[in-house]
């Protein structure tokens, strides 16, 4: 049975060379906001990967974007990817709870020249989501914060999202920690209970990818 699983290993030296085949991988925006990310220590791991980055904007651009939401900001970087995919009437709802990380954001946004397309809205997601414009609609969605609330999240937007539209999770391996039995943290917990749940979720098709640390790739029906 192992013969037939088409997966690779990635060490360090292979994984350097998949992430330095893309595009726009000397863009200076993007470099010098990683670079000031990295800073902060520990919690740039918050930060998603570059070519996560390039794949979010290829997706954006794909489906034609106009309108999209994000959930958990950080320092801005997915926010920036995908509202540059936007046209130039578009706009991304940014929804996080931190203004001292969102400050770094809106400075990437205003060089970037993207600040004018994006509404970032300070709270918790979940009281933000739930007084919505009952007629708004999305196209793009990308969910990147308390893994405990995904479903939450989840539950709240699908009902924005238009036909054909997308919706992301980011961390939904949990760095190998999704597996049963391999963790009981609530984090591991949740995201496990969503892949379960998001894999014969009527209401959508899926994919989960092994890009990062894993993204649930999801297009409603």
């Amino acid at each position: 049975m192992s013969d037939y699983l088409k997966y690779l290993s990635l060490n360090d030296e292979l994984y350097e060379f998949a992430r330095s085949h893309r595009s726009g991988i000397h863009d200076p925006i993007l470099t010098a906001l990683r670079e000031e990310t990295a800073t902060l220590g520990e919690d740039a791991r918050k930060q998603i990967s570059e070519e996560q980055g390039q794949f979010l904007y290829i997706l954006a651009q794909l489906i034609g974007t106009r309108r999209a939401i994000e959930v958990g900001t950080f320092t801005g970087y997915s926010a920036l990817c995908v509202a540059r995919a936007l046209p130039h009437d578009g706009k991304l709802l940014c929804l996080d709870i931190d203004d001292e990380w969102t400050s770094i954001a809106r400075k990437y946004w205003e060089l970037a020249g993207v600040a004018d397309k994006v509404e970032l809205c300070l709270g918790p997601a979940i009281a933000t989501l739930d007084k919505l414009d009952p007629d708004a609609s999305f196209d793009f969605a990308f969910i990147d914060a308390d893994k405990t609330e995904y479903n939450s999240y989840y539950e709240r937007i699908l009902p924005f999202i238009r036909p054909n539209g997308l919706i992301l999770f980011d961390n939904m391996l949990w760095g190998g920690r999704v597996l049963e039995g391999t963790s009981d943290h609530e984090n591991a917990k949740a995201i496990r209970e969503l892949n379960a749940k998001l894999a014969i979720d009527s209401r959508i098709e899926c994919v989960l990818l092994p890009i990062a640390d894993g993204i649930q790739f999801c297009r409603k029906l």
